[in-house]
């Protein structure tokens, strides 16, 4: 009997890095949110354009799309803009690069029944490169040591590499709305040792349900997050700790919670979701009941309500500059760009206390300016 493609490239950094959490996913429904077909419907636009602007012959999906707005229309012509160019680009390394959009690609020699659908793939001599388009804006995504790019890369290789003479695999992810382009490179040959090394022996124990159980960022859309013991055991140490002398804690201690802290507190409201969930479905938890949450009056009409304000003689309107996203989509990208673009600045963000592995540059501190005095 044959067993069920469940190990897919976007799932695969929480697989490879807890393997039996595949076979526990095993047929659990997924969730649909508006987020997801959000997403999907800027896939198909993004998809649509580059095909467009190629000369390939498509059929315009926009009046099908559920969510089309200005603001994904931008996105997605910047994806195309991003493609074309590195579509240029790959020129330099030979005459005739080919590119391949929401193309299969199989690395089934490593994943058994591994597949997934490459957004965009540009092969030519020497290097390949996959780009992915990531519409969320919720967690920023990275190229470097992204296992999803990899299994791409792995998938394009089997299907272009004796066409063209590839040494290089280049991974980017494009996340305009998180003005996140995101890019890395690998060798071929290092790619392929860590799929021998790594992906191949990793998906075997997942397709059996092998392996340890593991907690991590890896979590975060796992189907089973709210109800998992071992990440229950793992953020449950954390409240463990012995806080008992002396009366408050020192900076070496504290400096050992902190990286736990973000995992604890996601943690925590994953199980008062499900809990939630599972209480609206009849379930009943000592101790604990449903209410009604507080609310905020609303119109039952807005059109009527600024007619009668209207008519009493005042004026139901305010008036709002609109904020650069929606300005954007109203002006288009060059007109704004050309219009206001001396009138646009980039304020310092606010500060963020993040692991020394961040990428961004550290800011000074109050000790940096009297250290420098």
């Amino acid at each position: 009997m044959a067993k069920h493609a469940f190990l897919s490239a976007s799932a695969s950094h929480r697989w490879i890095n807890c393997p039996p959490s595949a076979k526990l996913c095993e047929g659990i429904k997924d969730e649909s949110s508006h987020y997801a077909q959000e997403g999907t419907d800027c896939h198909e636009l993004c998809a649509y354009l580059v095909e467009m602007a190629l000369g390939r012959d498509v059929e315009d999906p926009t009046e099908n799309l559920t969510y089309y707005s200005g603001e994904m229309q931008n996105c997605a012509e910047e994806y195309r803009d991003y493609v074309l160019e590195q579509f240029e680009r790959s020129k330099k390394f030979c005459s005739d690069p080919m590119v391949f959009i929401e193309q299969r690609l199989d690395f089934s020699r490593w994943v058994e029944n591994g597949f997934g659908t490459g957004d965009c793939v540009i092969i030519a001599d020497e290097v390949l490169h996959i780009i992915d388009y990531k519409h969320g804006l919720g967690v920023l995504v990275e190229s470097e040591g992204n296992s999803q790019m990899m299994c791409y890369a792995l998938g394009a290789l089997e299907a272009f590499d004796d066409l063209y003479d590839i040494s290089t695999i280049e991974m980017t992810i494009f996340q305009q709305r998180r003005e996140n382009v995101s890019t890395s490179s690998i060798r071929k040959d290092d790619l392929l040792k860590w799929a021998e090394d790594v992906l191949k022996p990793t998906a075997a124990l997942a397709y059996e349900g092998k392996g340890e159980f593991k907690a991590g960022d890896h979590c975060q859309f796992c189907k089973v997050k709210a109800t998992c013991r071992k990440r229950a055991e793992t953020n449950l140490e954390l409240v463990k700790y012995n806080f008992e002398m002396p009366a408050t804690l020192d900076d070496f201690e504290i400096a050992a919670i902190l990286p736990r802290i973000d995992q604890l507190i996601t943690w925590g409201n994953d199980i008062k979701n499900y809990t939630l969930t599972q209480a609206q479905s009849g379930t009943h938890y000592d101790g604990f009941k449903i209410v009604e949450g507080r609310s905020n009056r609303k119109y039952t009409d807005d059109d009527a309500v600024a007619e009668a304000v209207t008519t009493a003689g005042y004026d139901p309107y305010e008036k709002k500059l609109l904020g650069i996203t929606a300005m954007s989509s109203l002006l288009g990208k060059k007109q704004f760009d050309e219009i206001l673009g001396g009138l646009v600045y980039k304020p310092p963000g606010k500060p963020a206390l993040v692991p020394e592995s961040d990428k961004r540059s550290a800011m000074n501190t109050a000790a940096d300016d009297f250290n420098d005095n």
